[in-house]
């Protein structure tokens, strides 16, 4: 049975201030952005939230994720966002068998973060996540705007703004991972920010057009296999050293947790992880319904479903092919990946991870070895802290009993 959308990606701005030079979005094969209105219409925000109350009382959750994204969405005001969630919770809040509390988040490069824009959507109940490559100016310079200037100082004002006025709507930082950086530098230049969860993600890429030092697969031709560098891995496994030995939780490593979770047998709630369905939708500035935009780093209209707001419903796109493939599990995998002792936790990587031009998605991920590496490095920390546990334990049932 297809499970119904939990999460609900509004394009209200299509396009952004900044003109990151890596960006998948605007800087890679998917062109679609280029012919759709730079903002969405009191019409489609209208429509949007109706069509969510619609999916909503027809599926009674508890709960669903409305995310305010672009672009740069506070492109469009804080303002029209709050109107736009406003309208959003009290829709929702009308038709179902109980009631659904609306989440509410917009994802932001923090550049135009305010001390009345902040104050406007926390009034809201709107938290705002930054998307940094990092804690310092050496870190972000790709991350410019169109005419070449730094991003960094306005960023970094805006992450500081939010974290000592409004804490409780600081929602965190999304960092794409870079190898090249120091590992241990980049997340303790992040913890500076004070962030109450870091997204540590991996760069989009693929067999095809792989991410920075990774191999590509040969045209025609086997795909690289396991037993290769790990860069991605490496790093990440010194960040989650640092992060797990630090004596305390100094922030939440969403990719981490979810780790811990899986090798413990609890579900996970992430899409570069795990086995469960993806629950994700995305509705774009002229309407259209579309897959999430990390299927646009494979190539031109990848994200696209034919279907828009206007004419079809949410119902509909769940019918639809590449979200049924994408709430298949591990019926969609490759048999390397459905062979694989690790699968119930690495879930055959990221989707948009595993294309390659010719055979679709059914392939490893571009990351398999990174992944490998960094599943086995998390269960054996975890075996450690088990054992030491247990010892401890042992050593005070001795003491009492003498």
């Amino acid at each position: 049975m297809p499970v119904p959308f939990g999460q609900f990606i509004v394009k209200v701005h299509g396009r952004c201030n900044l003109a990151c030079r890596y960006c998948y979005l605007y800087e890679g094969p998917d062109r679609t952005w280029r012919t759709r209105p730079a903002a969405a219409s009191p019409a489609v925000l209208d429509r949007a939230a109706t069509r969510i109350a619609e999916h909503t009382a027809a599926h009674s959750p508890r709960e669903i994720s409305l995310v305010l994204h672009g672009g740069e969405p506070l492109l469009a005001g804080a303002g029209r966002l709050a109107a736009f969630a406003a309208l959003v919770r009290e829709r929702t809040g009308s038709g179902g068998a109980v009631p659904t509390t609306v989440h509410t988040t917009v994802q932001t490069n923090g550049t135009l973060l305010t001390e009345g824009r902040i104050a406007t959507l926390a009034r809201h109940s709107i938290r705002v996540g930054i998307s940094l490559d990092g804690g310092l100016a050496a870190h972000n310079t790709l991350r410019t705007d169109h005419a070449g200037r730094p991003s960094w100082p306005a960023a970094s004002r805006g992450a500081r703004l939010l974290a000592a006025h409004h804490p409780e709507t600081y929602a965190g930082i999304l960092t794409v991972i870079d190898p090249r950086t120091d590992p241990v530098e980049m997340y303790e230049s992040l913890l500076a920010l004070r962030p109450p969860a870091l997204d540590l993600l991996l760069p989009h890429g693929n067999w095809s057009r792989p991410p920075p030092g990774l191999p590509a697969a040969v045209p025609g031709g086997e795909i690289p296999g396991a037993n290769r560098r790990t860069p991605y891995g490496d790093w990440l496994c010194t960040v989650f050293d640092r992060w797990w030995r630090a004596g305390r939780r100094e922030t939440r490593i969403r990719l981490f947790e979810e780790c811990l979770a899986l090798l413990l047998g609890l579900p996970g709630a992430t899409e570069s992880l795990g086995l469960d369905p993806l629950n994700a939708i995305v509705i774009e500035t002229d309407g259209a319904i579309e897959q999430v935009d990390s299927l646009k780093s494979a190539y031109d209209t990848a994200a696209a479903t034919g279907l828009d707001i206007f004419h079809h419903t949410f119902d509909d796109a769940l019918r639809h092919p590449g979200v049924a493939a994408r709430q298949a599990g591990a019926a969609a995998l490759s048999a390397v990946c459905r062979a694989c002792p690790l699968l119930g936790v690495c879930g055959g990587g990221h989707y948009a991870h595993r294309y390659r031009e010719g055979h679709g998605f059914t392939n490893p991920s571009v990351y398999c070895a990174d992944l490998d590496r960094l599943v086995r490095h998390v269960a054996a920390r975890l075996t450690e802290a088990t054992r030491a546990e247990a010892t401890t334990a042992e050593a005070t049932t001795a003491g009492d009993v003498r």
